[in-house]
């Protein structure tokens, strides 16, 4: 059984149509891609899932149990969380009460206790240990980005929904964060990416769904994608293309 599923996923805002018709199946340890063009409804689908927007039609299925219609703490609670692409941590608050706010309120932590040991572990797992006690409003932008990962991990998850965790970092901060990423999914958190950086998502992920004006227009391995028509047109371009097939030998 898939750990996450999407069937017939659709999303209407009022004569528009953000979701169109999407399927998808995650299995559990996979890290999936999702990319597309802007307004593609990339963000759309992680709102669905995590109970932003309740879907116009289909269903979400996280280990055989519907969540479409439940609310969004009731399905954190359950293990599905999310990371925002623009991070907005609470500024006068530290590192430390940044992290435990979503370990009680999201995930239901029993004590203050309870959730500052979960909060500690996912700060020390993510090298914020010497940035514990400071503000949030004193911290670089890849360190508030690693803080948005801070928090979701301080959740428990068994399904995290990361939304562009690299975006504005510049190639070195990148690398590190790949790494957080893939030690992330060694842990045995399956992961779904959005992302626009073809580098990150080749690196990264074993199976990629490329959506386009709402509906799915592909799926698969990542070199499948890249040799995708539908796929060229409609994001990656023909320059991509030239240039990913060049820096392959030929056999």
């Amino acid at each position: 059984m898939s750990i996450l599923e999407l069937k017939g996923l659709t999303q209407r805002f009022g004569g528009l149509i953000a979701v169109n018709d999407v399927d998808l199946s995650v299995e559990a340890g996979e890290i999936v891609g999702l990319i597309g063009p802007n307004g593609a409804g990339k963000t759309t689908v992680v709102n669905l899932i995590t109970g932003v927007f309740k879907p116009s039609s289909g269903t979400v299925t996280f280990k055989g149990r519907r969540l479409d219609g439940l609310k969004p703490y009731q399905i954190s609670r359950m293990g599905v969380a999310r990371t925002y692409q623009v991070v907005q941590p609470f500024p006068e608050m530290s590192v430390l009460e940044n992290v435990m706010a979503p370990a009680i309120f999201a995930a239901g932590a029993s004590s203050k206790a309870e959730a500052m040991r979960a909060a500690d572990e996912a700060i020390d797992f993510l090298g914020l240990k010497d940035l514990r006690d400071t503000l949030a409003s004193e911290l670089t932008l890849a360190e508030r980005k690693r803080l948005e990962l801070a928090k979701s991990l301080a959740m428990k998850p068994e399904v995290l929904l990361l939304d562009e965790v690299n975006a504005g970092l510049n190639p070195a901060e990148i690398e590190i964060a790949l790494e957080m990423i893939r030690a992330i999914a060694a842990r045995g958190v399956t992961i779904i990416l959005i992302e626009h950086l073809m580098k990150v998502v080749m690196s990264l992920c074993s199976r990629i769904v490329v959506l386009h004006h709402g509906a799915k227009i592909a799926e698969g391995k990542p070199d499948e994608i890249t040799k995708n028509e539908k796929v060229i047109q409609a994001y990656l371009g023909n320059r991509y293309a030239k240039a990913n097939a060049a820096e392959k030998p030929n056999v």
